[in-house]
């Protein structure tokens, strides 16, 4: 009799398939040295709000419209899961949470995933020489197997009195304001400084290089220059109805958590100033990408360089009265993702189809010429990259915890949780998914046609880590 595989079966087999074919006798020196290089480009926390996706008018990110401008924007990118370790440990590894059962960011995924040949290794195996700076996995789970080199993100300057040190309860972490200090001493300069020693280097190989800026993840800590963009009294707030949660199910209403962040916020009158800091937090990202970016264009990699950027997940600061990622509406799963790649895309590409970071991984392989990996739960972006108005048959799949799914179409944000409550929503005539449309008998066949891309399968948790332990 036939037995189901379990999930380290699995990925043992995909993986060992993987490198057996990466070290194939047809992958030559001639091969690699035609291959291109690759600069990945990872930004935490960072959600639409940046001048290419319209998501604030407020918003000042120069360097990254510029760059989306050169290739192919994503204007409905979601993430795999909206924390930054199911999110990134999916995009790098190329299987849902779902599959490995890495949910939650306090999650170890290697000891579930043994044999998972990540992104960087399938290049690492394919002759590249691939190395890494700043915030790439996440926090403890650097994966030192990943890279030939690695740089640890370096510490930032500290306000020299926490601002606001009182007003995320128990976590001063929820915190910002600025520093006095020169953009030189900034832990993610310091990242792009790394990375631009790098692309002025000889190499004999192509290069996968991946910089991750760790802004604007909180706190929201950047020069003064930064938070002087963004007077408070003139930021424009997040567009909020106050009965927001009242048609969404009781697990909804637990991952919002309307008495806790926003509840703080409002009531000590800081959404103004919280709304300016996230706005200087990705500016001063922006700014940190332009010179990464600035740099390989005036090198002589610059004609033969893919390049990728991508945000982990969104990040609400308001909207449906909740703040933070940690949940599965449109503000913390949609995130910026574009692609340059010489030879394929064209510039000013806009591609409106529904994509997950998922993708991210068959693409760069595909887009270089590498073996094809066995197991990857996305798919290759490449015919979008050629033309962004290419039909696309599947939307984005979000999931945050065992068990509970976000699918978004072109049109249609549906929602089902653990109990089997559910949310829907029409984006064509709702996009702040105000209204719950999931009890409409006239909307049975829409919810019917996006459940069939429900995983069908959901793995028990990983085991985690305690918050001592971790720290």
């Amino acid at each position: 009799m036939n037995r189901p595989i379990s999930r380290r079966q699995f990925v043992r087999a995909v993986g060992a398939a993987a490198v057996a074919h990466a070290l194939a006798p047809n992958a030559s020196a001639q091969a690699h040295a035609k291959r291109p290089n690759v600069l990945f480009i990872a930004i935490d926390d960072l959600n639409d709000w940046c001048g290419c996706l319209g998501g604030h008018p407020d918003a000042h990110t120069p360097n990254i419209d510029r760059l989306a401008a050169r290739g192919v924007l994503f204007t409905h990118a979601y993430c795999a899961a909206p924390a930054c370790n199911p999110s990134r440990t999916a995009l790098l590894t190329g299987l849902r949470p779902a599959t490995s059962g890495v949910y939650l960011n306090s999650q170890p995924w290697r000891p579930v995933l043994p044999d998972a040949v990540t992104l960087p290794q399938h290049f690492m195996a394919n002759g590249y020489r691939v190395i890494g700076g700043g915030k790439i996995f996440h926090g403890r789970y650097k994966d030192p197997a990943s890279w030939h080199e690695y740089l640890d993100r370096p510490l930032d300057p500290l306000p020299p009195n926490r601002p606001l040190s009182g007003i995320g309860g128990a976590s001063s972490h929820f915190d910002w304001g600025p520093v006095d200090v020169d953009d030189r001493d900034m832990a993610d300069w310091k990242v792009a400084d790394w990375a631009i020693e790098k692309l002025q280097q000889e190499s004999e190989q192509p290069f996968f290089l991946a910089a991750g800026f760790y802004r604007p993840h909180l706190p929201w800590y950047v020069p003064r220059k930064y938070f002087d963009r963004f007077p408070p009294d003139k930021i424009t707030l997040p567009n909020v109805k106050e009965d927001d949660l009242d048609d969404v199910p009781p697990i909804g209403r637990k991952m919002a958590k309307p008495d806790g962040d926003h509840k703080r916020v409002t009531d000590t009158d800081n959404w103004r100033k919280a709304v300016a800091a996230y706005l200087a937090s990705g500016t001063f990202a922006d700014a940190c990408v332009g010179r990464v970016v600035r740099a390989l264009e005036n090198s002589h990699h610059a004609d033969n360089t893919v390049i990728v950027l991508w945000a982990d997940h969104g990040w609400h600061l308001g909207e449906k009265l909740h703040w933070r990622k940690f949940a599965l509406w449109e503000e913390a799963t949609r995130n910026p993702l574009l692609f340059v790649v010489p030879g394929t895309t064209q510039p000013g590409g806009r591609c409106e189809r529904p994509v997950s970071l998922l993708d991210i991984y068959p693409t760069l392989v595909q887009a270089c010429g590498l073996p094809s990996k066995p197991g990857l739960e996305g798919h290759s972006l490449i015919p979008l990259l050629k033309d962004p108005a290419a039909p696309w048959d599947r939307p984005a799949l979000t999931t945050h915890g065992r068990n509970n799914h976000a699918l978004r179409s072109e049109r249609w944000r549906y929602v089902r949780y653990e109990d089997a409550t559910e949310e829907l929503y029409d984006h064509t005539n709702d996009p702040m998914e105000w209204t719950n449309l999931a009890d409409r008998l006239d909307l049975q066949d829409v919810k019917a046609g996006l459940a069939k891309w429900l995983p069908k399968t959901n793995a028990e948790n990983a085991p985690g880590e305690s918050k001592r332990k971790r720290r």
